[in-house]
């Protein structure tokens, strides 16, 4: 669930390509959502039909679009978020890969994630016996449930909890060796999940896993959010965390078309996973598969240097 970047301007810009917007940049017409990455050098649209929903709630602006062949698509102040036609890239990649790492996952919490299709993807894993869902905007949860309702077919699963309270806090008062496995479904580090990126809540996350237990958390674009990722190491690492290892795969609508998601843990190797079972699971996947898996922890030579 990518949203804001520091260096992105916080409204999307949906404008005629004769007005001039946010400087010198201007949008395609009034028919493309355009989302500018200034930091990047980038921008990214999508055509759509209309928009369909606006709201601004406690935490940030939500609007919902349809799109010519994204399907649905959310954007949270201004950035884009979820898409009907991509999504399942980046849910299948937070999930399956950290539970099949896992010798016997049994209890998930998952920090953020409202637009809920990581959940989903979780309780597919019939040894899970609960899964607690923190997102601090209840509105988005209740968005997806009217735009995205595929990513909530679980959420009335006897295994989920749904708590719509700060993550950060929950984590704090998280009971010691409690939790087998932490996904951190965030927003970028800006706002109200600027503090899911620091050393003292990795510290929290160690301390409520298990002997086994292991993080993963959304680690932005390998080519071009180097500085986050190269920060994000090193407070891992500084707060008690020894091994780490980063996911690589394709997005969309996220910057450069590239996202990664990287597990860490105090003992677990992450580099080994339960092959035979990712192999022989269960359920349908679209993206995720065991090959995908072993593929995805390899590392171009530039990422080495950052990730040392």
């Amino acid at each position: 669930m990518c949203v804001g970047y520091l260096v992105r301007p916080l409204t999307a810009i949906i404008g005629p390509v004769s007005g001039i917007v946010n400087g010198d940049y201007m949008t395609l017409d009034d028919k493309w959502f355009t989302e500018i990455c200034d930091g990047c050098g980038t921008a990214f649209s999508l055509k759509i039909k209309r928009k369909l929903h606006e709201e601004k709630t406690p935490y940030q602006t939500i609007a919902i679009y349809e799109t010519e062949k994204f399907g649905n698509l959310m954007a949270i102040d201004g950035c884009t978020m979820v898409s009907t036609r991509d999504n399942f890239l980046y849910h299948e990649m937070m999930s399956h890969p950290v539970l099949f790492t896992h010798p016997a996952p049994k209890n998930v919490v998952i920090i953020g994630g409202g637009d809920c299709g990581t959940l989903r993807e979780v309780l597919k894993h019939p040894g899970v016996k609960k899964a607690w869902q923190i997102e601090i905007d209840q509105r988005v949860t209740e968005l997806s449930l009217q735009y995205f309702p595929e990513l909530c077919e679980s959420n009335d699963d006897p295994r989920a909890e749904l708590l719509f309270i700060d993550g950060i806090k929950w984590m704090a008062d998280a009971a010691p060796g409690s939790i087998d496995i932490i996904i951190i479904d965030s927003t970028d580090p800006v706002g109200p999940a600027e503090g899911l990126f620091t050393e003292a809540f990795y510290r929290d996350c160690i301390k409520a896993l298990t002997r086994d237990g292991i993080l993963i958390q959304q680690s932005e674009s390998p080519l071009v959010h180097q500085k986050i990722l190269q920060a994000m190491y090193n407070d891992m690492r500084t707060a008690g965390f020894n091994n780490l290892a980063t996911l690589n795969f394709p997005q969309c609508i996220y910057p450069s078309g590239w996202w990664s998601a990287t597990m860490a843990s105090v003992s677990k190797p992450l580099r080994d996973f339960r092959q035979k079972d990712a192999k022989n699971k269960m359920f349908a996947t679209t993206y995720y598969n065991a090959e995908i898996h072993q593929g995805a922890l390899a590392a171009p030579e530039f990422f080495k240097n950052i990730a040392r």
